[in-house]
């Protein structure tokens, strides 16, 4: 009898190299584990006093993981090691060099006010105080005093042989200038300058955000084990190669910070010198973040020449070192839960150290950290309801975070892209763009480097069950859900996000019952449950904190949002179902329109808007969301049919019958957004009072007698300016008075940072002139261009379908028309059907409350504009 073998197949620890197995063991990972939790052990309990002594114990003496010998990167936590980088800022031939001409500069002012060998005292002491300052000195000319002899001010100073007394005075005016200069800048490094010099510190640190880490958030802090060994694998090479990884996560919350900080740590890796705001360089919290690795930056460098330089060079010389860094690719916390522009200031630096070959290559790695609940979501709708922002504080950390210690939120999911050279996407992308002009080259490619980040990040983020069940709350017809419903609503968007080839967190064995329950236990503030009825029913009861969550799926559909809204424009007209579809050509005409005016509020993919349309339409006919149908009746059509003028696209039967439930999903994750630039527009009425006030035919731009007939007046309008800050406050009290009156459907369209991204983007449109006041302290200027301001025209002379507003105080036979009358009712094709919506700009009492609630003129003023034109967007 033969003896059969029996192939037993490898364990997941023999399938992995010797490197793997080792970390596996060196840092305490279950064998197998795909989803790991990086936090330690549970939070000190009463009951565990020997565990959690021990634990303590560990820490002190650095036992294993903790102790963060073994980590990769270039070596930080030395003593001296800060110390070492501020000196080299300070002795690098860029600053130096600033600091040369700099007070060469001032010193030659400085000279241009002596008059026969003598100098007031008034004009040394002006030109001497903060040389830095990027403006011209002042002195007053009724407080100087008699001059004084050259000789008076350079003290015991010889004057060399051969040397006037002039240009020795020049010569010790500059020195005295390069070494209050070379204060300032070691100063500005010392105070800015992260201080990891100690290793002791460090693992204090680590366990005090460990326990901290897993007291708010009680279902830990998750990371895919795939990831992990990939960015180890990768660390270790960049580090032969003395290459820094430049982390770029989002931002949601202030714990950003300490979240991946202590992921790396805990997977052992350098920890990241951290750009950070110079708002969190507190008393005692900014000295615990500096030695955690916290650098802090300006959010402005207005109006100094050397911090600029001293900083730059910072920066630079950690990458030229290899440190790892990270730096929020945003600028600044999300309020609204989706992602921000990105901005380019650091990413700029980044460029140029390449280019001037201070190190070989980058690696860029965008981080994603999603959150169940974020501690600050209830100050942010505060910030988006037009509440000023609070300066941090270390009394106001210390009181809320005592509170917040208590809470119970849920977990945390972070997820890393694979890092990537960021030389090869430069030399690639300035390929593409071979002859623009080198400003311009470089401004496009920082902005297709900052939105490839945002798309890498979004590509990567874990869908947490709070955004899930936020979006069907908010996603729903009526005042109420059912927990049935709710359930059934989260299954299919749970399965649409997956067949998006998106991750949704694991939860290991639990039922979509038990996770939404879970998730509604997090969200307990924002809902009311309604137990005493027939059936569980959840209502929403703050939109506001609600939408956080769901914009952070908005990516994912935005597509298929932006389709279903050009659509929409023909559903919401009504008829026979044959005349609310829509052909290829006027579907694209729409969608093109909507996304150019939507464009700063999305990250969307980077293949053509063509291309795009036609994916999510595929794919929505594929879910028999939609459906084609030929021109001339009823019969079955195909996709080339429909590209081709023979067929119409519409909605599907099939999704007739099931109320609309995915059609109307993503119509309402769109609608808030068209709402709120719908509200932007519609406010812009209030900077053009003049439009009524012209007769019918006439411009309301005319520059008023006797200039209007001289010569070269023809190109000058005359124009009323605001404040720019007054436009926001003002927009968001006519969006209340709205919507408490039923005139806007989405008390979020009012909301601060939407609105504010609404009127950057008319500006980029060249709806709005903005100039600065020649004040001390300038202030921002608003006012409408010319070429949108609307005129005043007879009813009976309006052409065919041309778009007009009735306002109050003008006839009933007129009306306004012009550019931007048309563009807010192009916007009022998309918005939901409402009261006194279904195909007009507005009733006349909503531009009674725009006219009234505006904001004051600050004075009016000729302007010559000779080069009129803007961003074209297309006409529906």
């Amino acid at each position: 009898m033969t003896e059969r073998t029996v192939l037993v197949p490898p364990t997941r620890r023999e399938q992995m190299s010797l490197e793997e197995q080792e970390f596996y063991r060196d840092y305490c990972v279950r064998d197998g584990i795909e989803d790991w939790d990086v936090l330690d052990e549970e939070k000190w309990s009463a009951y565990r006093r020997l565990e959690s002594f021990r634990r303590i114990v560990a820490w002190w003496r650095g036992e294993g993981w903790r102790g963060y010998h073994n980590y990769i990167g270039t070596p930080i936590m030395y003593p001296g090691c800060s110390n070492e980088t501020v000196d080299a800022v300070l002795s690098s031939p860029d600053v130096q060099r600033t600091i040369y001409e700099i007070a060469q500069q001032r010193a030659r002012m400085l000279l241009a006010c002596v008059r026969d060998g003598k100098v007031s005292p008034e004009y040394v002491k002006t030109y001497l105080q903060d040389p830095s300052v990027d403006e011209d000195p002042y002195v007053d000319p009724l407080r100087v005093s008699a001059a004084q002899p050259l000789d008076r001010y350079l003290g015991d100073a010889k004057r060399p042989d051969g040397v006037s007394l002039t240009q020795n005075f020049y010569t010790q005016m500059r020195l005295r200038l390069e070494r209050e200069l070379t204060r300032k800048a070691k100063k500005v490094v010392e105070v800015s300058a992260a201080r990891m010099d100690s290793m002791t510190f460090l693992r204090a640190f680590g366990a005090s955000v460990n326990e901290m880490l897993v007291t708010m958030y009680n279902y830990g802090t998750h990371v895919r084990m795939d990831q992990v060994l990939e960015l180890r694998r990768i660390a270790q090479e960049a580090a032969a190669k003395k290459q820094s990884i430049v982390f770029l996560p989002c931002h949601k919350s202030h714990i950003d910070y300490l979240v991946l900080s202590w992921i790396l740590f805990r997977i052992g890796l350098a920890v990241p010198h951290i750009a950070a705001g110079d708002n969190l360089d507190m008393p005692v919290v900014g000295t615990i973040l500096r030695k955690g690795g916290a650098f802090f930056i300006r959010r402005s460098f207005q109006g100094d020449t050397l911090y600029p330089v001293v900083m730059k060079e910072y920066i630079m010389n950690l990458l030229a070192q290899g440190y790892n860094m990270e730096m929020f690719i945003e600028g600044t916390r999300s309020r609204t839960g989706k992602l921000l522009p990105p901005k380019y200031g650091i990413l700029k630096y980044m460029m140029t150290a390449l280019r001037e070959n201070r190190t070989s290559d980058i690696l860029l790695c965008p981080v994603s950290l999603q959150y169940d609940s974020v501690i600050e979501a209830e100050s942010y709708v505060d910030e988006l309801l037009g509440k000023p922002k609070q300066s941090e504080s270390l009394y106001g950390l210390v009181t809320g975070g005592s509170a917040i210690l208590q809470l119970k939120m849920g977990r945390i999911d972070v997820r890393f892209k694979k890092p990537w050279s960021m030389r090869e996407f430069l030399d690639q992308e300035e390929k593409l763009r071979v002859g623009a002009p080198s400003n311009e080259l470089d401004m496009q490619v920082l902005k297709s480097l900052g939105y490839q980040v945002l798309s890498d990040i979004n590509s990567i983020s874990v869908i947490m069950p709070a955004a899930m069940v936020g979006t069907v709350i908010l996603t729903m017809r009526g005042r109420g859900i059912g927990r049935s419903a709710l359930i059934h609503g989260f299954t299919h968007l749970r399965e649409r996000i997956i067949h998006k080839g998106y991750e949704v967190a694991n939860f290991g064995l639990q039922s979509i019952p038990e996770i939404v329950d879970r998730a509604l236990s997090h969200m307990k503030a924002l809902i009311i449950e309604h137990k005493n009825l027939l059936e569980v029913t959840i209502e929403p009861v703050k939109m506001f904190e609600l939408s956080f969550y769901r914009n952070q799926i908005m990516h994912i559909f935005v597509h298929e949002a932006l389709v279903c809204a050009a659509i929409y424009t023909r559903v919401k007209l009504g008829g026979p179902t044959p005349m609310q579809c829509i052909s290829y050509e006027d579907l694209y005409t729409n969608c093109s329109f909507i996304s150019k005016v939507l464009r700063d509020e999305f990250v969307y993919e980077t293949t053509p808007l063509e291309t795009n349309i036609q994916r999510s339409v595929q794919q929505m006919l594929d879910n028999h969301v939609l459906e084609l149908s030929q021109n001339d009746g009823p019969g079955s059509a195909t996709f080339e049919d429909w590209r081709a003028g023979r067929a119409l696209l519409g909605i599907s039967e099939q999704e007739r019958r099931n109320g609309r439930e995915t059609f109307d999903m993503y119509l309402f994750l769109i609608w808030p957004y068209v709402e709120c630039y719908w509200l932007a527009a519609v406010t812009l009425l209030s900077l053009a009072p003049q439009a009524r006030e012209a007769r019918p035919g006439t411009s309301p731009n005319a520059v008023e007698q006797p200039y209007a007939d001289s010569p070269g007046m023809e190109h000058v309008r005359r124009l009323p300016w605001f404040l720019y800050k007054d436009l926001l406050p003002c927009t968001q009290k006519i969006g209340n008075t709205l919507y408490r009156q039923g005139e806007l459907s989405y008390y979020e369209a009012i909301n601060s940072a939407t609105l504010a991204n609404a009127f950057s983007r008319m500006e980029q449109m060249d709806m709005l002139l903005i100039r600065k006041t020649e004040e001390k302290k300038p202030a921002r200027l608003v006012t409408l261009h010319p070429n949108w301001v609307p005129h005043v025209e007879y009813i009976q002379q309006l052409a065919p379908n041309e778009e007009s507003a009735y306002v109050p105080d003008l006839p009933e036979d007129q009306a306004l028309v012009g550019r931007l009358v048309t563009y807010f009712n192009q916007l009022v094709a998309f918005r939901r059907e409402g009261k006194d919506r279904r195909n007009q700009s507005g009733s006349s009492k909503i531009f009674e409350h725009v006219f009234t609630g505006g904001p004051n003129i600050v004075h009016w003023d000729n302007l010559d504009l000779r080069k009129l034109g803007g961003e074209s967007l297309p006409h529906l």
